[in-house]
């Protein structure tokens, strides 16, 4: 068969439409051939070179099947297929983009570790709420630390010595990210339950959170102290002359503050005089409120 007939060929054929099942998927997948050597270096030649999108639509269809087959080896994870199927077919169709036939390799020997990869974030991103995983060691650990496990129980020294040998990873990697996998998410805030409608004595991690500054003796005792220091400050202005008052006030305590020049020009004075009368003012205050 001629690269034209076969481009022709799966053009006419169609996935898309409701599906109600991801068995549904698979049959209607499983209706489109699977090329042979020959007709898939045609097409990924003819899609490299001419740039033809119904050669690289050939070549997805063709391969969904095989999407279908590897998602179905992380159901252990507890994430819908369906969903795994997905992100499975983006990585198929990044492969079909990247695939030189030149190389002698079959696509879907090319192909499986982009869909893996992009079913593997899916997997870090949706297994928790919490990321598990962010490390490379880490990330080798999420997806052979399972089935490196001879038993259901926590991994013995030895059995941790020979996984960190086997995975090239610290053998605390190995202790960390097996107590990540066996612990599970628990709600910050925490839910009450049937017997507990009104959430008292349940014993969620926020109850166990030090609030600083929240004490009630501390908040008293700071707002009483700026009560006191308000009074001192305002019998202390009231000892000061008209003027330096003014100037205090102008410089320190208003919003819109005026400079040296600014009060200068309203007193007729000199800047220099103002910083003078401004100093002695301040003096004259911290010696009263120290004596209050």
């Amino acid at each position: 068969m001629t690269t034209q007939a076969l481009v022709a060929r799966y053009s006419d054929l169609s996935i898309a439409g409701p599906i109600g099942s991801l068995e549904a998927y698979l049959e209607r997948v499983s209706r489109v051939p699977v090329l042979s050597r020959e007709d898939e270096h045609a097409l990924a030649l003819r899609f490299r070179e001419d740039g033809d999108v119904d050669a690289a639509r050939a070549l997805v269809l063709s391969h969904l099947r095989f999407v279908v087959h590897i998602a179905r080896g992380y159901t252990g994870y507890g994430l819908p297929v369906g969903d795994l199927v997905q992100e499975g077919n983006v990585g198929l169709m990044k492969a079909v983009k990247r695939f030189n036939p030149g190389v002698g390799v079959r696509l879907i020997s090319f192909a499986v570790h982009w869909i893996k990869a992009e079913m593997h974030e899916f997997i870090l991103r949706n297994w928790r709420i919490v990321k598990v995983a962010t490390t490379k060691a880490q990330r080798k650990l999420f997806f052979n630390l399972r089935s490196a496990k001879r038993t259901l129980g926590w991994l013995s020294p030895e059995e941790t010595r020979s996984v960190a040998r086997e995975l090239g990873v610290p053998e605390e990697e190995v202790t960390r990210m097996e107590g990540r996998l066996a612990s599970a998410d628990v709600s910050f805030d925490g839910m009450p339950d049937d017997d507990d409608a009104d959430g008292r004595g349940a014993f969620d991690p926020v109850q166990y959170l030090e609030q600083e500054g929240a004490n009630p003796e501390e908040i008293i005792a700071a707002e009483d102290w700026d009560a006191l220091a308000g009074e001192r400050l305002s019998s202390a202005l009231g000892e000061l002359d008209p003027r330096s008052r003014d100037i205090i006030q102008q410089r320190w305590l208003e919003d819109g503050k005026l400079t040296l020049h600014d009060l200068a020009d309203k007193y007729g004075v000199s800047a220099e005089r103002i910083r003078q009368i401004e100093k002695a003012a301040l003096r004259r205050l911290r010696d009263t409120m120290a004596l209050a």
